[in-house]
């Protein structure tokens, strides 16, 4: 038996050592200056894989082994490195483009469970009401503990119309919520915008995608258009916004900014890592020939006062944005601290059709702040009105998560901050008012979702928006320079 598990070991090792080979080791191991292969611990690997081979209680397909092997070696470095596989991968590509089947949340994994980071707009999930922070701990009758991310988001997907169970922990509930969902096709509408009073507009953009610098330019030039007299301030909501593509980060920033303007750059460890994006055509128009769509933008666009709305669900691409526009004094930031999902992922294809997603380097502001793992501080902190009721998860508490990387800064006390954005800004904002009873929750569920069904895309009783609003015309913006 020893012999065998011997002899399949030196097979299973020229298996490992070969697609090494086909994944060009020897030259990622050249550019990365990683050294030779260490053997002792491909020796280990090739053990347990002929152990699992012949002692397992059934038999074992050599593909899943070695997936399962490859999504470990991902999952263990960071959450949000990750082995696509087939399926995977095409429904990352379909994403991007703005429609897929499934609930319309972003999630991520957390002590073996899938915490909710924000839902998607006008989704089953938020129609549902659910929010950043919960815990998600079972799907149908299936415990999520031990499932991997892609497992949890692959049973979440499926048919639309098709349904499907959650149990919900949520921190202020005496007992778990179980809600039941009806599986969609998600057409994520990037980009919405309204003139909410003549003088103020307000644009709202839920996540990041190819096409979101053309339509949210085409949005501001019909409010300009529409507006009688000049406008006076516009509001940039970036609430729960996941992220998404940095080209659309990167474009929504330059409609605002002076051409030229660092937008953000990446660093890591290898050159391609290495990157500044400025807000120029050619770092944000995809593919070539394309029109400039940011030309059409009025000139008044780059200098109207601004204020930008953030939250824990605004991560990635959406820190990026308010990063840019915080550190050239173009806009006032407003809200909460942001996720502090600061780290780079690069798909990197492989054959068959898939791929790997893989943290490559860190985001830093044009001031040079890393947003991981402590994301952006708000200029004028808003009270989010959950705290007894929400987790407030952030990336620096996920597991395994991504460091900072060269800061010591601490994010300020809440009062301390609030009475520094007072004195500067010359505004206080007004007290959040109180959260509805469990009995009158449903109520404002049900009025929201009346809001929506009529083609509303703002509440009147949003007390963020509220503030932005009536900062704006306390003109308080004027000080920040």
């Amino acid at each position: 038996m020893r012999s065998k598990i011997k002899q399949l070991g030196l097979v299973v090792g020229g298996v490992v050592i070969g697609v090494a080979i086909s994944l060009n080791y020897s030259a990622i191991a050249q550019r990365s200056a990683t050294g030779p292969l260490p053997i002792e611990e491909l020796r280990a690997f090739t053990e347990v894989f002929g152990r699992v081979k012949s002692d397992y209680v059934e038999p074992v397909e050599d593909k899943k082994l070695i997936t399962e092997a490859i999504n470990g070696m991902l999952t263990g470095l960071d959450p949000h490195s990750a082995y696509l596989d087939q399926e995977a991968f095409k429904e990352m590509q379909v994403g991007t483009q703005g429609e897929f089947g499934g609930l319309g949340i972003e999630v991520g994994m957390e002590d073996g469970f899938v915490r909710v980071v924000s839902p998607i707009d006008d989704s089953p999930a938020s129609r549902a009401g659910l929010k950043a922070g919960d815990l998600i701990v079972k799907l149908d009758d299936t415990s999520v503990k031990g499932m991997t991310l892609n497992d949890a988001v692959k049973r979440m997907r499926g048919k639309p119309n098709t349904q499907i169970v959650l149990t919900i922990v949520r921190k202020g509930e005496t007992k778990p919520i179980v809600v039941t969902l009806t599986r969609a096709v998600i057409k994520i509408q990037s980009v919405k915008s309204k003139l909410l009073e003549p003088g103020y507009a307000y644009v709202r953009v839920s996540q990041f995608q190819e096409h979101t610098g053309d339509t949210m330019a085409r949005a501001i030039e019909r409010m300009f258009k529409e507006n009688q007299g000049p406008m006076k301030g516009m509001i940039l909501d970036l609430r729960n916004d996941p992220g998404g593509l940095l080209n659309g980060a990167v474009a929504v920033s330059a409609a605002f900014l002076p051409k030229d303007a660092l937008v953000v750059y990446t660093d890591g460890r290898t050159d391609d890592a290495k990157m500044k994006l400025n807000a120029t055509p050619e770092h944000y128009l995809r593919g070539r020939n394309k029109e400039d769509f940011l030309k059409r933008l009025p000139p008044e666009a780059k200098t109207v006062p601004m204020v930008v709305l953030v939250n824990g669900g605004s991560a990635s691409a959406s820190e990026i944005v308010a990063g840019a526009l915080q550190d050239h004094n173009r806009a006032v930031v407003m809200g909460q601290q942001t996720f502090g999902k600061g780290s780079v992922q690069t798909i990197l294809p492989l054959g068959n059709n898939t791929a790997i997603k893989l943290t490559t380097a860190r985001y830093y502001t044009p001031k040079g702040r890393s947003i991981q793992a402590k994301g952006i501080t708000p200029d004028i902190p808003l009270d989010d009105g959950a705290t007894d009721r929400t987790l407030k998860l952030r990336e620096a508490d996920l597991t395994k998560h991504l460091g900072e990387a060269a800061t010591t800064e601490k994010p300020e006390d809440k009062a301390v901050a609030a009475a520094r954005a007072a004195e500067k800004y010359n505004f206080t904002p007004a007290a959040r008012p109180k959260e509805p009873e469990e009995k009158d929750r449903e109520k404002e569920r049900e009025k929201l979702r009346a809001l929506r069904e009529a083609g509303e895309i703002v509440s009147p009783d949003d007390y963020e928006l509220n503030q932005a609003i009536a900062f704006l015309k306390s003109r308080g913006i004027a000080k920040t320079n």
